[in-house]
């Protein structure tokens, strides 16, 4: 029997709750120090960890500090700056063509607006979400492979698509706490509830879990 969606907001209290005392100044562990920054770092991110963007990106962003300086750059030249991040060849591509856009389309600015967003190279439905949330507070919950994966764990959406999930949870999470709860249970995800090992001993959501038992 499915379970009704009062049962599912009353754990996502209590997962927000738990989140809150675990994880109160949750961010995004992508560095950066400005909207352009956050969303090239983002782009870069896809299939590819925190850690590794992080070492590419202090001089990449010395090299190419704005959207102006990078749309007069060629895919050849922005390469070697994130030859270690995964897929770098077309992301190198994505972003040439981000910061030309930006440029010609909102005056070398991100905008502020997840239309848009989406329309620019290398820009899916996620990262205009982290990068609206992260940036500029726009609520949101962006999905990723951790929340895919926290929600199926703690019963929280049975879907598979990153988009419906998405909207899964922000049926059950106050609209004030979208963004943080991605980057909350990111972390979770990310440090506690990993794929194959979780630390389920002690884990404060222990009896929240669907899963738990299963390792």
């Amino acid at each position: 029997m499915l379970e009704s969606l009062r049962a599912r907001k009353r754990r996502a209290l209590k997962v927000l709750s738990v989140m809150e005392q675990l994880y109160p100044q949750a961010a995004t562990e992508l560095q950066h120090t400005n909207p352009f920054e956050l969303l090239v770092a983002t782009v870069l991110s896809a299939q590819a960890t925190d850690a590794s963007v992080n070492k590419a990106t202090p001089a990449l962003f010395r090299r190419y500090p704005d959207a102006f300086t990078l749309a007069q750059a060629t895919p050849e030249e922005v390469e070697p700056y994130i030859k270690t991040i995964g897929l770098y060849r077309s992301k190198a591509r994505n972003l040439v063509l981000l910061a030309r856009k930006l440029v010609e389309r909102h005056g070398g600015q991100v905008p502020v607006d997840k239309a848009q967003l989406r329309e620019l190279p290398g820009v899916g439905w996620k990262t205009a979400t982290v990068v609206l949330g992260a940036a500029f507070g726009v609520p949101g919950i962006a999905v990723d492979t951790h929340l895919t994966r926290l929600a199926r764990r703690l019963g929280l959406s049975q879907q598979k698509d990153p988009e419906k999930i998405g909207a899964d949870l922000e049926r059950l999470f106050p609209k004030e706490k979208w963004v943080f709860v991605h980057h909350a249970l990111i972390l979770f995800g990310r440090y506690r509830c990993t794929a194959r090992k979780p630390r389920c001993e002690g884990c404060p959501l222990f009896d929240e879990c669907l899963s738990k038992g299963a390792w």
